[in-house]
C-alpha cells in the first residue's frame, strides 16, 4: 500500500520495513534474550537543505551507556509508554524538543539486540513533516544534533570500518563531527541502505581505530 504522506524517495524503505528480517540488519545478535530490556529509536528522514537528511545526535560524554556516541534519539521503554513508537518518540521529545505533531511514522523494523546494555530495541521509523531547528533539551543526555545528508552518509570518502578492542569490526561512516558514527546505529544504518540498494560501493578494509570514550 503507498503512503501519499511520503516523499517517493522514502517509499522502497516503507515497503522494505514490512518484509526485512533481524538477520539482514544484525547478523551477529538478531534476537534479544528473554531479559532485555524493552527500548526503541527513532530514525527520523526529513527534506532539508541539502537533500534528504537523516537526524542523528552525539550522545553526551558522561552518560552511563554508549557515552559519546552518534545514536538516533531514544531509550528506555516507560511504563505509560502503550508501544514502541510512543516510546521513541517522547523520548526524541525529551532528548532534542521533536514535537510528535511535526512526525509521520511509516513503520517499524524487527527488534534487534544491543549487548552492552542489554537493550531489545525497535527502531521506528518516520517522516518529519516540519523539519525546524532542534536543540539539545537535556544537557546529561544530548551533547549534539547532527542534520546528515544521506548523500554524504552515501559518500564512499566516509565510509571505513572500525574496530573496537574486543576485536568487533564493524561499518563506519564520517558525520562531520568529532566522533564516526559507528557500532548499533551504523550497523542498522548500513545494512538497510545496502537493503535498499542505495550503497555505493567502499573499501571496508580501510580502518581506524576508535574514540578514547574513558
Amino acid at each position: 500500500m503507498t503512503d501519499d504522506v511520503l516523499p517517493e524517495w522514502l517509499i522502497p524503505l516503507a515497503e522494505l520495513a514490512t518484509s526485512v528480517e533481524a538477520e539482514q540488519l544484525a547478523p551477529a545478535f538478531p534476537h534479544p534474550p528473554a531479559d532485555a530490556r524493552p527500548a526503541a529509536v527513532l530514525m527520523l528522514f526529513a527534506d532539508g537543505e541539502l537533500g534528504p537528511e537523516l537526524l542523528l545526535t552525539e550522545r553526551a560524554s558522561t552518560l552511563r551507556n554508549h557515552a559519546g556516541q552518534i545514536s538516533f534519539p531514544g531509550g528506555a521503554s516507560d511504563e505509560g509508554d502503550v508501544d514502541a513508537v510512543a516510546t521513541a518518540l517522547r523520548e526524541a521529545e525529551e532528548e532534542v524538543g521533536l514535537d510528535a505533531a511535526t512526525v509521520h511514522v511509516f513503520g517499524t523494523l524487527p527488534v534487534l539486540w544491543l549487548p552492552p546494555s542489554n537493550f531489545a530495541v525497535t527502531t521506528v521509523l518516520a517522516f518529519w513533516l516540519e523539519p525546524r531547528p532542534l536543540l539539545p533539551v537535556s544537557a546529561h543526555e544530548v551533547g549534539a544534533i547532527i542534520h546528515q545528508p544521506i548523500r554524504r552518509l552515501l559518500d564512499p570518502a566516509n565510509r571505513f570500518s572500525v574496530e573496537h578492542p574486543s576485536g568487533w569490526r564493524g561499518p563506519a561512516f564520517e558525520v562531520g563531527s568529532g566522533v564516526p558514527l559507528w557500532g548499533f546505529t551504523a550497523g542498522v544504518v548500513s545494512r538497510l541502505f545496502q537493503s535498499l540498494g542505495w550503497e555505493q560501493p567502499w573499501d571496508d578494509s580501510v580502518t581506524r581505530p576508535l574514540p578514547d570514550f574513558s
